[in-house]
């Protein structure tokens, strides 16, 4: 018996939380401005929508130590990104292609 297929092939979340208490945090650091790239380059290359690609706003993901951070489901990989340019890598390499960006995949022992 085979597995249904998913709604969404990949779905992607990117952490916007602010802190106000004065400590690091993904929304100081650019990740509004990549969630807005990266959902403009996905419904760009044609990505998005059912059966394809979902990029999704997310609350903290708790791995703040690597931030700003993105997570791509189902293969659960995570990323740490600086600038447009690997958002555009992100969609091209991984969201399009399946290929994951070794470069920018967050070192598995950064936390909070």
């Amino acid at each position: 018996m085979s597995t249904p297929p998913t709604y969404y092939e990949r779905h992607i979340f990117f952490c916007l939380n602010e802190r106000t208490n004065g400590e690091d945090c993904c929304a100081h650091h650019g990740a509004q401005e990549a969630f807005d790239r990266c959902k403009a380059q996905v419904k760009a290359a044609g990505l998005a929508g059912p059966g394809k690609v979902r990029v999704n706003k997310a609350g903290c993901l708790d791995r703040c130590a690597a931030g700003p951070v993105a997570v791509v489901y189902p293969e659960a990989v995570w990323y740490s990104f600086v600038d447009e340019q690997d958002i555009d890598e992100i969609v091209e390499s991984h969201l399009k292609n399946g290929q994951v960006v070794e470069r920018l995949r967050t070192p598995a022992h950064l936390g909070r």
